[in-house]
């Protein structure tokens, strides 16, 4: 069984097409990397694969489990970490983790345990009681992750994790997802940089126009490009640019 069955997913705000029916299969225990230009439908995509928002028509099944006619089936499943994540920014960082957790039907015990153990993988050991509003953007995307990995869940989905991390933290949330991985969990993660999907992850989907380009192992995806970026660029029809001749008066100091 795939961790995600996504089938005729389509999304319009207006006259807007965001997600063009998608039809997808991610198979489960691997770093999976769905990669697109800005505007694709990466994140409208995720978010309704992980019940944030409610998509026109098409059905998203995770392990097995319906998305919206069995919500809570997979909510207890999936872990998400959503672009521009809010939390609640008046606790701190280890009490956002004890009230997760406890929302989630965690034993006390057994949450104090893992938050400890993640504040201190992730770093966080010296700033866990200091108010999550005054986290540092990478803070923030690590106590965000930590809430998501809380409960355990099979698949964990995550919206451009490293968009303005140090790499400090984004060499921490890495090993992490690394070891998150290797247990045999799942792991769906949207960016457009092509060099992080490339060493990070094992199967890609390209997204273009709200629709699915190319997907599958990543060498198959790649095909002969010398790297994924070269076959990306290729798959979403930017061959080329005309920059040098449209832009011949830029540079040099004169106007």
């Amino acid at each position: 069984m795939p961790a995600v069955r996504v089938e005729g997913l389509w999304k319009r705000f207006g006259e807007q097409v965001a997600v063009a029916g998608i039809d997808l299969e991610i198979p489960a225990g691997r770093f999976v990397g769905l990669v697109g230009p800005n505007g694709a439908g990466k994140t409208t995509t995720l978010s309704m694969v992980t019940g944030l928002l409610r998509p026109d028509s098409g059905r998203v099944e995770i392990g097995g489990a319906d998305v919206w006619q069995d919500p809570a089936a997979v909510k207890a499943r999936i872990g998400v970490l959503p672009e521009g994540l809010r939390m609640f920014e008046r606790l701190s960082g280890r009490e956002l983790l004890a009230y997760t957790g406890r929302l989630r039907g965690l034993p006390g015990d057994e949450v104090d345990k893992r938050a400890t153990q993640l504040l201190d993988v992730l770093d966080l050991a010296g700033a866990q009681n200091k108010l999550v509003v005054d986290y540092s953007t990478g803070m923030r995307k690590k106590i965000g992750l930590a809430a998501a990995l809380l409960h355990n869940p099979e698949v964990l989905f995550l919206d451009e994790p490293f968009e303005g991390v140090d790499p400090v933290s984004a060499q921490t949330i890495r090993k992490v997802l690394e070891r998150y991985t290797a247990s045999g969990a799942t792991v769906v993660f949207s960016s457009h940089v092509m060099e992080l999907v490339e060493s990070l992850c094992s199967w890609v989907a390209v997204l273009a126009g709200g629709r699915i380009r190319a997907h599958g192992p990543l060498a198959d995806v790649r095909g002969d490009a010398p790297t994924l970026q070269d076959a990306f660029l290729e798959l979403v029809g930017m061959r080329g640019n005309t920059a040098d001749d449209n832009l011949d008066w830029l540079g040099g100091g004169t106007r």
